[in-house]
């Protein structure tokens, strides 16, 4: 499938969920990555003015589980995330950052992902890891 299209199948499959709330974007797919942007803005901000640590978790979740899915090339499956971790490395208050999940390991029902988080600088603001678990959708 092409790349073009493979990206506005999930900004389309996104609308009225989170992914849509926190405005994540897909922008890019490769043959071990999955590209995502967030703009950074009072919505997705803490009490005191930075980017809250919780959008940008789900922002790396959304990234890595949505990796799973794509990277795996079954269309029968359903990919959960079971475990994440995030270190946040850098404040940011304002503009865009980007998420790249890449694999760790790609296990036949687990999988570990790396998703590196950058400012528009690519500055490393946060990295998580993402367990996620597939299973073959019901019938």
């Amino acid at each position: 499938m092409d790349k073009k299209v493979i990206i506005e199948m999930c900004n389309n499959i996104s609308k009225n969920t989170l992914i849509e709330t926190l405005s994540i974007k897909f922008t890019d797919i490769g043959e071990d990555f999955v590209e995502a942007k967030m703009p950074v803005n009072e919505s997705v901000h803490q009490p005191d003015g930075i980017l809250h640590g919780g959008a940008t978790a789900a922002l790396a979740e959304t990234v890595g589980s949505t990796a799973a899915f794509v990277l795996l090339k079954r269309k029968d499956i359903v990919v959960r995330g079971i475990e994440i971790s995030t270190n946040h490395l850098k404040s940011i208050s304002k503009g865009e950052i980007t998420a790249i999940a890449k694999p760790i390991n790609l296990g036949k029902t687990i999988q570990l992902w790396e998703i590196k988080i950058t400012d528009q600088e690519g500055q490393l603001i946060s990295i998580s890891k993402l367990t996620t678990y597939t299973r073959i959708k019901n019938k």
